[in-house]
């Protein structure tokens, strides 16, 4: 059994453990840093499970991957030249990474919230933030509000749909990712529109 099903089958343990909350940080730092854990897979049988706890579980999940997001800027920023290389080939490929430090400098906020919400390695997103000095209060505000709108809104559909969460997810998950991809790129279009119609 890989790491993504042990960290699975550990779920029913974690239901009624006193450590629940910070074992939800420690998996969610881990799937934001090195590890691609199904992060949804663990919260939604928790939430369903759990659901006195729900928005404590979705606050700790929130503050687990920005602590990682805070590690993996950090990684880009100060050991890039030592590291990079390395670190590359294990998330990515030379080509994606070069595309998306380009797009941090073109889009810089905006890219890192749709990167903190489509289902995209985030930790390409980090490492490019911190190789190229991209504001760190910029990199961590636009990863808190997605990290936050990808977690509360998974808690906010098991508050409504309870144990038939699992099922809404599944049926709707790319189109929910789609209309806030949607919504950002929006945002980031008008904000621009207005941004020119500024300065001329």
């Amino acid at each position: 059994m890989g790491i993504c099903g042990r960290l699975i089958h550990k779920t029913r343990r974690w239901i009624h453990s006193r450590h629940m909350l910070s074992s939800v940080t420690l998996a969610s730092f881990l799937e934001s840093t090195i590890v691609p854990i199904p992060l949804e897979a663990l919260l939604v049988p928790l939430m369903q499970a759990r659901r006195d706890k729900i928005w404590a579980i979705a606050l700790v999940a929130t503050l687990g991957c920005m602590l990682g997001a805070l590690f993996g800027y950090a990684l880009g920023y100060y050991l890039f030249d030592m590291l990079g290389d390395w670190l590359i080939e294990l998330i990515s490929t030379p080509e994606q990474f070069a595309e998306v430090k380009a797009q941090m400098h073109s889009q810089g906020f905006w890219f890192v919230l749709t990167l903190g919400i489509v289902p995209i390695p985030f930790q390409i997103a980090m490492l490019a933030a911190g190789a190229t000095h991209y504001p760190l209060w910029l990199f961590f505000l636009a990863t808190a509000i997605a990290r936050s709108l990808r977690y509360f809104g998974l808690a906010l559909v098991v508050y409504y749909a309870g144990n038939k969460a699992e099922k809404v997810i599944r049926k709707h998950k790319l189109k929910g990712i789609a209309a806030l991809s949607v919504l950002v790129l929006g945002t980031l279009w008008l904000a621009s529109s207005w941004s020119t119609s500024g300065v001329s």
